[in-house]
Protein backbone atom coordinates (compact mmCIF):
# COMPACT_ATOMS: atom_id res chain seq x y z
CA UNK A 1 0.00 0.00 0.00
CA UNK A 2 2.81 2.41 0.90
CA UNK A 3 4.44 1.67 -2.81
CA UNK A 4 0.95 2.23 -3.95
CA UNK A 5 0.52 5.34 -3.11
CA UNK A 6 3.87 6.65 -3.23
CA UNK A 7 4.38 5.70 -6.66
CA UNK A 8 1.14 7.97 -7.73
CA UNK A 9 2.03 11.11 -6.52
CA UNK A 10 6.13 10.77 -6.85
CA UNK A 11 6.11 10.94 -11.03
CA UNK A 12 6.36 14.98 -10.79
CA UNK A 13 9.52 14.62 -8.57
CA UNK A 14 11.18 11.68 -10.45
CA UNK A 15 14.17 14.22 -12.42
CA UNK A 16 14.54 15.12 -8.25
CA UNK A 17 14.95 11.50 -7.55
CA UNK A 18 16.85 10.77 -9.93
CA UNK A 19 19.75 13.51 -9.02
CA UNK A 20 19.29 12.47 -5.44
CA UNK A 21 20.03 9.18 -6.51
CA UNK A 22 23.39 10.48 -8.79
CA UNK A 23 24.26 12.78 -5.54
CA UNK A 24 24.20 9.52 -3.26
CA UNK A 25 25.98 7.61 -5.13
CA UNK A 26 28.51 10.52 -5.39
CA UNK A 27 29.05 10.74 -2.13
CA UNK A 28 28.72 7.15 -0.89
CA UNK A 29 31.69 6.53 -3.57
CA UNK A 30 33.52 9.57 -1.69
CA UNK A 31 32.86 7.54 1.55
CA UNK A 32 34.36 4.11 0.79
CA UNK A 33 37.27 5.84 -1.04
CA UNK A 34 38.42 7.91 2.10
CA UNK A 35 39.39 4.30 4.37
CA UNK A 36 41.67 3.60 1.24
CA UNK A 37 43.35 6.87 1.35
CA UNK A 38 43.42 6.53 4.88
CA UNK A 39 44.91 3.04 4.50
CA UNK A 40 47.75 4.09 2.01
CA UNK A 41 48.73 7.18 4.20
CA UNK A 42 49.23 4.71 7.31
CA UNK A 43 51.30 2.27 4.93
CA UNK A 44 53.13 4.26 2.49
CA UNK A 45 53.32 7.71 4.38
CA UNK A 46 53.67 7.03 8.16
CA UNK A 47 55.29 3.42 8.83
CA UNK A 48 57.78 4.86 6.00
CA UNK A 49 58.34 7.82 7.32
CA UNK A 50 57.10 9.87 3.55
CA UNK A 51 56.05 12.97 5.28
CA UNK A 52 55.38 14.62 1.40
CA UNK A 53 53.65 11.63 0.66
CA UNK A 54 50.76 12.26 3.56
CA UNK A 55 50.66 15.93 2.53
CA UNK A 56 49.75 14.94 -0.68
CA UNK A 57 47.28 12.25 0.69
CA UNK A 58 46.15 14.10 2.79
CA UNK A 59 44.76 16.99 0.94
CA UNK A 60 43.37 14.55 -1.35
CA UNK A 61 41.64 13.25 1.16
CA UNK A 62 40.41 16.56 2.60
CA UNK A 63 39.22 17.15 -1.36
CA UNK A 64 37.22 13.92 -1.22
CA UNK A 65 35.74 14.87 2.43
CA UNK A 66 34.20 17.88 0.54
CA UNK A 67 32.93 16.12 -2.08
CA UNK A 68 31.68 13.94 -0.21
CA UNK A 69 29.84 16.76 2.31
CA UNK A 70 28.70 18.40 -0.43
CA UNK A 71 26.76 15.72 -2.75
CA UNK A 72 24.94 14.82 0.64
CA UNK A 73 24.66 18.28 1.65
CA UNK A 74 22.69 18.64 -1.42
CA UNK A 75 21.09 15.31 -1.77
CA UNK A 76 19.33 16.30 1.93
CA UNK A 77 18.26 19.47 0.77
CA UNK A 78 16.55 18.13 -2.75
CA UNK A 79 15.24 15.09 -0.24
CA UNK A 80 13.54 17.79 1.80
CA UNK A 81 12.04 19.25 -0.56
CA UNK A 82 11.11 16.04 -2.77
CA UNK A 83 9.39 15.13 0.82
CA UNK A 84 7.40 18.03 1.57
CA UNK A 85 5.72 18.65 -1.98
CA UNK A 86 4.71 15.17 -2.04
CA UNK A 87 3.33 15.63 1.66
CA UNK A 88 1.52 18.53 0.32
CA UNK A 89 0.31 17.04 -2.71
CA UNK A 90 -1.48 13.81 -0.85
CA UNK A 91 -2.73 16.56 1.84
CA UNK A 92 -4.38 18.48 -1.39
CA UNK A 93 -5.90 15.19 -2.87
CA UNK A 94 -7.33 13.57 0.34
CA UNK A 95 -9.15 17.23 1.55
CA UNK A 96 -10.44 17.36 -2.25
CA UNK A 97 -12.07 13.92 -2.11
CA UNK A 98 -13.13 14.69 1.78
CA UNK A 99 -14.94 17.79 0.68
CA UNK A 100 -16.61 16.06 -2.44
CA UNK A 101 -17.87 13.49 -0.03
CA UNK A 102 -21.52 13.14 0.80
CA UNK A 103 -22.73 13.10 4.04
CA UNK A 104 -23.00 9.31 4.15
CA UNK A 105 -19.07 9.12 3.57
CA UNK A 106 -18.08 11.41 5.64
CA UNK A 107 -20.45 9.65 8.92
CA UNK A 108 -18.22 6.42 7.48
CA UNK A 109 -15.08 8.00 8.74
CA UNK A 110 -16.16 10.58 10.51
CA UNK A 111 -14.87 13.67 11.01
CA UNK A 112 -11.82 13.20 13.51
CA UNK A 113 -10.66 10.12 11.48
CA UNK A 114 -10.77 11.81 8.69
CA UNK A 115 -8.49 15.03 10.39
CA UNK A 116 -5.88 12.19 11.16
CA UNK A 117 -5.42 10.70 7.96
CA UNK A 118 -5.34 14.09 6.21
CA UNK A 119 -2.54 15.16 8.73
CA UNK A 120 -0.96 12.75 10.82
CA UNK A 121 -1.17 10.04 8.30
CA UNK A 122 0.51 11.94 5.64
CA UNK A 123 3.29 13.37 7.87
CA UNK A 124 4.34 9.59 8.49
CA UNK A 125 4.38 8.87 4.87
CA UNK A 126 6.26 12.25 4.03
CA UNK A 127 8.56 11.76 6.89
CA UNK A 128 9.88 7.70 5.42
CA UNK A 129 9.97 9.38 1.88
CA UNK A 130 12.44 11.89 3.70
CA UNK A 131 14.59 9.06 5.36
CA UNK A 132 14.59 6.81 2.31
CA UNK A 133 15.86 9.96 0.10
CA UNK A 134 18.06 11.22 1.78
CA UNK A 135 19.93 8.82 4.27
CA UNK A 136 18.53 4.99 3.47
CA UNK A 137 18.98 5.24 -0.36
CA UNK A 138 22.69 5.34 -0.12
CA UNK A 139 22.70 2.25 2.11
CA UNK A 140 22.88 -0.70 -0.28
CA UNK A 141 25.40 1.29 -2.13
CA UNK A 142 27.49 1.24 1.11
CA UNK A 143 26.83 -2.22 1.65
CA UNK A 144 27.88 -3.46 -1.95
CA UNK A 145 30.54 -1.19 -2.21
CA UNK A 146 31.52 -1.84 1.12
CA UNK A 147 31.48 -5.31 1.23
CA UNK A 148 34.07 -5.39 -2.16
CA UNK A 149 36.50 -2.63 -0.93
CA UNK A 150 36.36 -5.12 2.11
CA UNK A 151 37.41 -7.92 0.52
CA UNK A 152 40.15 -6.31 -1.22
CA UNK A 153 41.25 -5.09 2.08
CA UNK A 154 41.46 -8.90 3.49
CA UNK A 155 39.58 -11.69 1.95
CA UNK A 156 40.10 -13.70 5.67
CA UNK A 157 38.22 -11.78 7.84
CA UNK A 158 35.10 -10.98 5.63
CA UNK A 159 33.37 -14.50 7.30
CA UNK A 160 33.02 -11.42 10.20
CA UNK A 161 30.88 -9.07 8.06
CA UNK A 162 28.72 -12.38 7.42
CA UNK A 163 27.87 -13.01 10.91
CA UNK A 164 27.38 -9.65 11.71
CA UNK A 165 24.82 -8.60 8.63
CA UNK A 166 23.02 -11.64 9.31
CA UNK A 167 22.69 -11.29 13.31
CA UNK A 168 21.20 -7.55 12.31
CA UNK A 169 18.85 -9.13 10.14
CA UNK A 170 17.63 -11.74 12.54
CA UNK A 171 17.12 -8.57 15.32
CA UNK A 172 15.81 -6.30 12.66
CA UNK A 173 13.03 -9.21 11.47
CA UNK A 174 12.25 -10.35 15.01
CA UNK A 175 11.50 -6.57 16.26
CA UNK A 176 9.29 -5.62 12.87
CA UNK A 177 7.31 -8.28 13.50
CA UNK A 178 6.19 -6.90 16.79
CA UNK A 179 5.93 -3.04 15.83
CA UNK A 180 3.71 -3.63 12.71
CA UNK A 181 0.57 -4.90 15.01
CA UNK A 182 1.73 -2.03 17.60
CA UNK A 183 1.73 1.28 14.41
CA UNK A 184 -1.68 -0.04 13.43
CA UNK A 185 -3.36 -0.15 17.27
CA UNK A 186 -1.45 3.22 17.60
CA UNK A 187 -2.85 5.11 14.82
CA UNK A 188 -6.92 3.77 15.94
CA UNK A 189 -6.16 5.37 19.27
CA UNK A 190 -5.11 8.62 18.08
CA UNK A 191 -8.08 8.68 15.95
CA UNK A 192 -10.01 8.49 19.14
CA UNK A 193 -8.33 10.72 20.81
CA UNK A 194 -8.89 13.28 18.17
CA UNK A 195 -12.69 12.41 18.44
CA UNK A 196 -12.78 12.68 22.39
CA UNK A 197 -11.32 15.87 22.84
CA UNK A 198 -12.79 17.00 19.44
CA UNK A 199 -16.41 16.73 21.47
CA UNK A 200 -15.28 17.61 24.83
CA UNK A 201 -13.74 21.22 22.92
CA UNK A 202 -17.23 21.36 21.36
CA UNK A 203 -18.74 20.68 23.77
CA UNK A 204 -17.26 22.06 26.76
CA UNK A 205 -20.55 24.56 27.47
CA UNK A 206 -22.82 21.20 27.78
CA UNK A 207 -20.14 19.69 29.94
CA UNK A 208 -20.02 22.67 32.52
CA UNK A 209 -23.66 23.44 32.27
CA UNK A 210 -24.16 19.39 33.52
CA UNK A 211 -20.85 19.71 35.71
CA UNK A 212 -19.67 16.67 33.84
CA UNK A 213 -15.92 18.10 34.21
CA UNK A 214 -14.66 14.69 36.44
CA UNK A 215 -16.36 12.82 34.23
CA UNK A 216 -15.14 14.19 30.63
CA UNK A 217 -11.77 14.74 32.18
CA UNK A 218 -11.47 10.50 33.14
CA UNK A 219 -12.87 10.00 29.69
CA UNK A 220 -10.03 12.04 28.58
CA UNK A 221 -7.40 10.12 31.04
CA UNK A 222 -8.75 6.60 29.50
CA UNK A 223 -8.15 7.49 26.36
CA UNK A 224 -5.08 9.20 26.47
CA UNK A 225 -3.86 6.49 29.06
CA UNK A 226 -4.30 4.04 25.99
CA UNK A 227 -2.45 5.47 23.65
CA UNK A 228 -0.09 6.22 25.62
CA UNK A 229 0.36 2.06 26.30
CA UNK A 230 0.87 1.20 22.73
CA UNK A 231 3.80 4.11 22.50
CA UNK A 232 4.76 2.83 25.79
CA UNK A 233 5.21 -0.94 24.12
CA UNK A 234 6.28 1.02 20.49
CA UNK A 235 9.10 3.33 22.88
CA UNK A 236 10.24 -0.57 24.33
CA UNK A 237 10.69 -2.68 20.91
CA UNK A 238 12.79 0.60 19.77
CA UNK A 239 14.65 1.42 22.84
CA UNK A 240 15.82 -1.83 22.83
CA UNK A 241 16.47 -1.85 18.70
CA UNK A 242 19.80 0.41 18.96
CA UNK A 243 21.55 -0.72 22.21
CA UNK A 244 21.51 -4.11 20.07
CA UNK A 245 22.35 -3.31 17.15
CA UNK A 246 25.32 -1.02 18.76
CA UNK A 247 26.11 -4.02 20.61
CA UNK A 248 26.48 -5.93 17.66
CA UNK A 249 28.55 -3.54 15.71
CA UNK A 250 30.67 -3.52 18.85
CA UNK A 251 31.38 -7.08 19.29
CA UNK A 252 31.92 -7.21 15.31
CA UNK A 253 34.72 -4.70 15.93
CA UNK A 254 36.26 -6.39 18.94
CA UNK A 255 35.82 -9.76 16.71
CA UNK A 256 38.25 -7.86 13.53
CA UNK A 257 40.60 -7.18 16.19
CA UNK A 258 41.17 -10.73 17.69
CA UNK A 259 41.54 -12.85 14.38
CA UNK A 260 43.67 -10.23 13.25
CA UNK A 261 46.09 -9.90 15.58
CA UNK A 262 47.78 -13.40 14.88
CA UNK A 263 48.12 -12.40 11.22
CA UNK A 264 49.43 -8.55 11.88
CA UNK A 265 52.15 -10.84 13.92
CA UNK A 266 52.71 -12.55 10.91
CA UNK A 267 52.61 -9.97 8.43
CA UNK A 268 49.80 -11.36 5.97
CA UNK A 269 47.90 -7.70 6.88
CA UNK A 270 49.00 -4.59 7.34
CA UNK A 271 47.97 -1.93 9.38
CA UNK A 272 46.34 0.13 7.67
CA UNK A 273 45.18 -2.52 5.99
CA UNK A 274 43.44 -3.63 9.11
CA UNK A 275 42.18 0.02 9.76
CA UNK A 276 40.12 0.64 6.37
CA UNK A 277 38.57 -2.79 6.82
CA UNK A 278 37.36 -1.66 9.82
CA UNK A 279 36.22 1.24 8.62
CA UNK A 280 34.53 -0.42 5.80
CA UNK A 281 33.03 -3.06 8.60
CA UNK A 282 31.57 0.00 10.46
CA UNK A 283 29.94 1.49 7.38
CA UNK A 284 28.37 -1.89 6.58
CA UNK A 285 26.94 -1.81 9.64
CA UNK A 286 25.57 1.40 9.42
CA UNK A 287 23.60 1.52 6.45
CA UNK A 288 21.99 -1.56 8.00
CA UNK A 289 21.52 1.08 10.79
CA UNK A 290 19.85 2.82 7.92
CA UNK A 291 17.64 0.22 7.47
CA UNK A 292 16.48 -0.29 10.66
CA UNK A 293 15.50 3.10 10.41
CA UNK A 294 13.66 2.83 7.63
CA UNK A 295 12.21 0.07 9.20
CA UNK A 296 10.96 1.65 12.50
CA UNK A 297 9.19 3.76 10.41
CA UNK A 298 7.96 1.69 7.43
CA UNK A 299 5.32 -0.53 9.32
CA UNK A 300 3.64 2.76 10.71
CA UNK A 301 3.80 4.58 7.02
CA UNK A 302 2.15 1.11 5.44
CA UNK A 303 -0.33 1.75 7.98
CA UNK A 304 -0.67 5.42 7.35
CA UNK A 305 -0.58 4.68 3.99
CA UNK A 306 -3.58 1.93 4.08
CA UNK A 307 -5.62 4.23 5.62
CA UNK A 308 -4.98 7.40 3.52
CA UNK A 309 -5.66 4.90 0.29
CA UNK A 310 -9.27 4.35 1.96
CA UNK A 311 -10.47 7.49 1.56
CA UNK A 312 -8.82 8.19 -2.03
CA UNK A 313 -10.42 4.50 -3.58
CA UNK A 314 -13.69 5.55 -1.87
CA UNK A 315 -15.97 7.39 -4.61
CA UNK A 316 -18.67 9.61 -3.68
CA UNK A 317 -22.31 8.12 -3.60
CA UNK A 318 -23.06 11.71 -5.47
CA UNK A 319 -21.36 11.19 -8.47
CA UNK A 320 -21.39 14.05 -10.70
CA UNK A 321 -23.29 14.18 -14.08
CA UNK A 322 -21.11 12.70 -17.10
CA UNK A 323 -23.33 15.30 -19.85
CA UNK A 324 -24.16 18.14 -17.07
CA UNK A 325 -27.25 19.68 -18.00
CA UNK A 326 -25.86 23.67 -18.32
CA UNK A 327 -29.23 25.71 -19.14
CA UNK A 328 -32.67 25.05 -17.12
CA UNK A 329 -36.20 25.86 -18.40
CA UNK A 330 -38.33 26.71 -15.16
CA UNK A 331 -36.21 28.92 -12.62
CA UNK A 332 -37.30 29.07 -9.49
CA UNK A 333 -39.34 25.36 -9.00
CA UNK A 334 -38.85 22.31 -7.19
CA UNK A 335 -40.08 19.16 -7.87
CA UNK A 336 -40.60 15.60 -5.80
CA UNK A 337 -41.87 13.00 -8.16
CA UNK A 338 -42.13 9.98 -5.82
CA UNK A 339 -38.61 10.38 -3.78
CA UNK A 340 -37.62 7.44 -1.94
CA UNK A 341 -34.49 7.21 -0.14
CA UNK A 342 -33.10 4.65 2.22
CA UNK A 343 -29.82 5.05 4.33
CA UNK A 344 -27.59 1.91 3.54
CA UNK A 345 -28.23 -0.85 5.43
CA UNK A 346 -31.69 0.38 6.57
CA UNK A 347 -34.65 -1.82 7.02
CA UNK A 348 -37.39 0.67 6.22
CA UNK A 349 -36.72 3.67 3.70
CA UNK A 350 -36.58 6.82 5.24
CA UNK A 351 -38.45 8.83 3.02
CA UNK A 352 -41.12 6.71 0.63
CA UNK A 353 -43.39 8.01 -1.77
CA UNK A 354 -43.12 11.63 -1.53
CA UNK A 355 -44.50 14.22 -4.58
CA UNK A 356 -45.14 17.47 -4.43
CA UNK A 357 -44.30 20.96 -6.34
CA UNK A 358 -42.59 24.37 -5.38
CA UNK A 359 -43.97 27.04 -7.83
CA UNK A 360 -41.44 30.54 -8.63
CA UNK A 361 -42.27 33.03 -5.61
CA UNK A 362 -44.34 30.73 -3.69
CA UNK A 363 -43.51 29.73 -0.06
CA UNK A 364 -43.68 25.96 1.33
CA UNK A 365 -43.55 24.93 4.93
CA UNK A 366 -42.81 21.53 5.98
CA UNK A 367 -43.62 19.91 9.62
CA UNK A 368 -43.83 16.91 11.10
CA UNK A 369 -42.77 14.83 14.16
CA UNK A 370 -38.82 14.34 15.22
CA UNK A 371 -37.64 12.08 13.06
CA UNK A 372 -40.07 12.44 10.43
CA UNK A 373 -37.47 13.54 7.57
CA UNK A 374 -37.90 16.59 7.35
CA UNK A 375 -34.09 17.30 7.48
CA UNK A 376 -33.78 14.34 4.70
CA UNK A 377 -36.14 15.81 2.51
CA UNK A 378 -34.19 19.11 2.13
CA UNK A 379 -30.61 17.79 1.90
CA UNK A 380 -32.13 15.97 -1.10
CA UNK A 381 -32.52 19.13 -2.99
CA UNK A 382 -29.18 20.54 -3.33
CA UNK A 383 -28.19 17.03 -3.49
CA UNK A 384 -25.99 16.67 -0.66
CA UNK A 385 -27.84 12.96 -0.72
CA UNK A 386 -28.89 11.41 -3.74
CA UNK A 387 -32.64 9.63 -3.84
CA UNK A 388 -32.65 6.17 -4.06
CA UNK A 389 -35.99 6.15 -5.73
CA UNK A 390 -38.20 8.66 -7.87
CA UNK A 391 -36.63 11.79 -8.97
CA UNK A 392 -35.58 15.63 -7.79
CA UNK A 393 -36.00 18.56 -10.34
CA UNK A 394 -34.92 21.44 -9.16
CA UNK A 395 -35.51 24.50 -12.33
CA UNK A 396 -36.98 21.80 -14.36
CA UNK A 397 -34.08 19.83 -14.38
CA UNK A 398 -33.11 16.35 -12.33
CA UNK A 399 -30.57 17.55 -9.97
CA UNK A 400 -28.15 14.24 -10.82
CA UNK A 401 -28.41 15.19 -14.47
CA UNK A 402 -27.67 19.63 -13.52
CA UNK A 403 -24.27 20.96 -13.98
CA UNK A 404 -23.34 20.67 -9.68
CA UNK A 405 -21.97 24.31 -10.49
CA UNK A 406 -25.65 25.59 -11.40
CA UNK A 407 -27.30 23.66 -8.70
CA UNK A 408 -25.15 25.51 -5.93
CA UNK A 409 -25.97 28.82 -7.77
CA UNK A 410 -29.58 27.88 -7.72
CA UNK A 411 -30.22 27.11 -4.05
CA UNK A 412 -29.18 28.72 -0.90
CA UNK A 413 -29.58 26.73 2.33
CA UNK A 414 -29.10 27.58 5.36
CA UNK A 415 -28.95 24.05 7.58
CA UNK A 416 -30.19 23.35 10.97
CA UNK A 417 -26.91 24.00 12.90
CA UNK A 418 -25.93 26.92 11.60
CA UNK A 419 -21.60 27.47 11.08
CA UNK A 420 -19.60 30.58 10.40
CA UNK A 421 -15.72 29.87 9.82
CA UNK A 422 -13.11 31.67 11.19
CA UNK A 423 -12.53 34.97 9.65
CA UNK A 424 -15.16 37.81 9.80
CA UNK A 425 -18.79 38.77 8.89
CA UNK A 426 -17.88 40.16 5.81
CA UNK A 427 -16.17 37.16 4.78
CA UNK A 428 -18.95 34.78 6.07
CA UNK A 429 -21.45 36.55 4.47
CA UNK A 430 -19.09 36.32 0.98
CA UNK A 431 -19.19 32.55 1.31
CA UNK A 432 -22.63 33.05 -0.69
CA UNK A 433 -21.40 35.60 -3.67
CA UNK A 434 -17.25 36.15 -3.27
CA UNK A 435 -18.35 39.24 -5.59
CA UNK A 436 -21.23 41.07 -3.45
CA UNK A 437 -20.39 44.46 -2.43
CA UNK A 438 -20.98 45.61 0.90
CA UNK A 439 -24.10 47.31 0.29
CA UNK A 440 -25.54 43.91 -0.99
CA UNK A 441 -24.43 42.09 2.40
CA UNK A 442 -26.28 45.60 4.62
CA UNK A 443 -28.91 44.19 2.14
CA UNK A 444 -28.73 40.83 3.22
CA UNK A 445 -27.79 41.75 6.87
CA UNK A 446 -31.24 44.15 6.95
CA UNK A 447 -33.35 41.55 5.42
CA UNK A 448 -32.53 38.43 8.12
CA UNK A 449 -32.67 41.43 11.05
CA UNK A 450 -28.92 41.16 11.94
CA UNK A 451 -27.97 44.67 10.22
CA UNK A 452 -28.76 45.97 14.43
CA UNK A 453 -26.35 44.15 15.94
CA UNK A 454 -23.63 43.74 13.18
CA UNK A 455 -23.27 48.17 12.94
CA UNK A 456 -23.51 48.16 16.93
CA UNK A 457 -20.39 45.81 16.58
CA UNK A 458 -16.75 48.12 16.38
CA UNK A 459 -15.59 47.02 13.34
CA UNK A 460 -19.10 46.41 11.37
CA UNK A 461 -18.75 44.19 8.85
CA UNK A 462 -14.98 43.29 9.71
CA UNK A 463 -15.95 42.02 13.30
CA UNK A 464 -14.25 38.83 13.81
CA UNK A 465 -16.12 35.91 13.97
CA UNK A 466 -14.25 32.88 15.41
CA UNK A 467 -14.34 29.09 14.58
CA UNK A 468 -17.78 27.96 14.38
CA UNK A 469 -19.56 31.80 15.14
CA UNK A 470 -19.15 30.29 18.88
CA UNK A 471 -18.49 34.55 19.59
CA UNK A 472 -21.92 35.87 18.81
CA UNK A 473 -25.28 34.48 20.35
CA UNK A 474 -27.10 31.44 18.96
CA UNK A 475 -29.61 33.70 17.58
CA UNK A 476 -26.99 36.17 15.73
CA UNK A 477 -25.42 32.88 14.54
CA UNK A 478 -29.19 32.00 12.50
CA UNK A 479 -28.99 35.04 11.16
CA UNK A 480 -25.73 35.14 9.55
CA UNK A 481 -26.42 32.17 8.56
CA UNK A 482 -29.87 32.95 6.67
CA UNK A 483 -27.75 36.66 5.44
CA UNK A 484 -25.29 34.36 3.84
CA UNK A 485 -28.04 32.37 1.75
CA UNK A 486 -29.86 35.58 0.84
CA UNK A 487 -26.19 36.80 -0.70
CA UNK A 488 -26.13 34.17 -2.53
CA UNK A 489 -29.90 35.42 -4.90
CA UNK A 490 -30.34 31.93 -5.74
CA UNK A 491 -33.51 31.01 -7.60
CA UNK A 492 -34.30 28.06 -4.15
CA UNK A 493 -34.10 28.94 -0.61
CA UNK A 494 -34.41 26.49 1.88
CA UNK A 495 -34.33 26.92 5.36
CA UNK A 496 -33.96 24.15 7.52
CA UNK A 497 -35.38 25.26 11.29
CA UNK A 498 -33.41 28.08 10.76
CA UNK A 499 -35.29 30.41 13.06
CA UNK A 500 -35.78 28.10 16.02
CA UNK A 501 -33.00 30.70 17.75
CA UNK A 502 -35.63 33.79 17.08
CA UNK A 503 -37.66 35.14 19.65
CA UNK A 504 -41.22 35.47 17.95
CA UNK A 505 -41.12 39.35 17.22
CA UNK A 506 -37.80 39.00 15.40
CA UNK A 507 -39.19 35.80 13.83
CA UNK A 508 -42.13 37.68 12.72
CA UNK A 509 -40.41 40.74 11.37
CA UNK A 510 -37.83 38.66 9.44
CA UNK A 511 -40.27 36.30 7.64
CA UNK A 512 -42.01 39.68 6.29
CA UNK A 513 -38.96 40.85 5.13
CA UNK A 514 -38.39 37.77 3.04
CA UNK A 515 -41.91 38.00 1.56
CA UNK A 516 -41.69 41.63 0.48
CA UNK A 517 -37.63 40.94 -0.97
CA UNK A 518 -37.91 37.28 -2.16
CA UNK A 519 -40.45 37.71 -4.79
CA UNK A 520 -38.66 35.49 -7.46
CA UNK A 521 -37.46 32.43 -6.00
CA UNK A 522 -39.22 29.21 -4.07
CA UNK A 523 -38.92 29.33 -0.60
CA UNK A 524 -39.20 26.01 1.44
CA UNK A 525 -39.05 26.51 5.52
CA UNK A 526 -38.64 23.56 8.00
CA UNK A 527 -40.70 24.97 11.22
CA UNK A 528 -41.60 23.13 14.55
CA UNK A 529 -43.71 26.30 15.49
CA UNK A 530 -47.45 26.51 13.59
CA UNK A 531 -48.01 30.26 14.21
CA UNK A 532 -44.72 31.13 11.66
CA UNK A 533 -45.89 29.08 9.17
CA UNK A 534 -49.73 29.10 8.96
CA UNK A 535 -49.81 31.77 5.93
CA UNK A 536 -47.56 29.75 3.61
CA UNK A 537 -48.93 28.98 0.31
CA UNK A 538 -48.60 25.27 0.93
CA UNK A 539 -47.77 23.26 4.05
CA UNK A 540 -46.52 19.94 4.10
CA UNK A 541 -47.64 17.17 6.49
CA UNK A 542 -44.51 14.68 7.25
CA UNK A 543 -45.16 11.75 9.30
CA UNK A 544 -43.11 8.60 9.58
CA UNK A 545 -41.03 9.15 6.05
CA UNK A 546 -44.71 9.93 4.20
CA UNK A 547 -46.63 12.90 2.82
CA UNK A 548 -50.12 12.87 4.97
CA UNK A 549 -51.06 16.38 4.44
CA UNK A 550 -50.66 18.99 1.80
CA UNK A 551 -52.83 22.57 1.60
CA UNK A 552 -52.88 25.56 3.04
CA UNK A 553 -53.51 26.24 7.12
CA UNK A 554 -57.12 26.35 6.58
CA UNK A 555 -57.35 23.18 4.58
CA UNK A 556 -55.45 21.36 6.84
CA UNK A 557 -57.35 21.81 9.64
CA UNK A 558 -59.85 20.35 8.04
CA UNK A 559 -58.68 17.07 6.16
CA UNK A 560 -55.41 16.15 8.24
CA UNK A 561 -55.62 14.82 11.76
CA UNK A 562 -52.01 14.44 12.12
CA UNK A 563 -52.13 18.54 11.73
CA UNK A 564 -54.61 19.26 13.88
CA UNK A 565 -53.12 17.27 16.57
CA UNK A 566 -49.83 19.51 15.80
CA UNK A 567 -51.95 22.69 15.96
CA UNK A 568 -53.80 21.73 19.25
CA UNK A 569 -50.75 20.90 20.72
CA UNK A 570 -49.32 24.49 20.19
CA UNK A 571 -52.46 26.62 19.99
CA UNK A 572 -55.47 27.31 21.56
CA UNK A 573 -58.39 26.69 20.16
CA UNK A 574 -59.18 30.06 19.17
CA UNK A 575 -55.71 30.99 18.05
CA UNK A 576 -56.56 28.04 15.65
CA UNK A 577 -59.65 29.30 14.08
CA UNK A 578 -58.07 32.61 13.71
Amino acid sequence: MLVKLVGRYIRPYRWQVLVILLLQIGAQVASLTLPTINADIINKGVVALNTGFVKSHSAIMLAVAAGQAICQVAAMYLAAMTAMGLGRDIRDTVFNRTIEYSSREVNKFGAPSLITRTTNDVQQVQMLVFFVLGLIIGAPITMIVGVVMALRADVGLSWIIVVAVVLLGGVIGILMTRLGPLFRSQQSRIDDLNRVTREQITGVRVVRAFVREPYEAQRFNTTNGNLRDIQVSVGRYMAAMFPLVMFIMNISQIGVFWFASSRIDSGEIQVGALTSFTTYLIQILMSVMMAVMMIIFWPRATVCATRILEVLDTETSVTPPSHPVAETTEPGTVAFHDVEFSYPGADEPVLSEIDFTMAKGTTTAIIGSTGAGKTTLVNLIPRLFDVTGGSVLVDGVDVRALDPHLLERAVGLVPQKPYLFTGTVASNLRDGDPEATDEDLWEALRIAQADDFVSEMPEGLDAPIVQGGTNVSGGQRQRLSIARALVKKADVYLFDDSFSALDVTTDARLRAALAESVTESAILVVAQRVSTIRNADQILVIDDGRLVGRGTHEELLETCPTYVEIVNSQLSAEEAAA
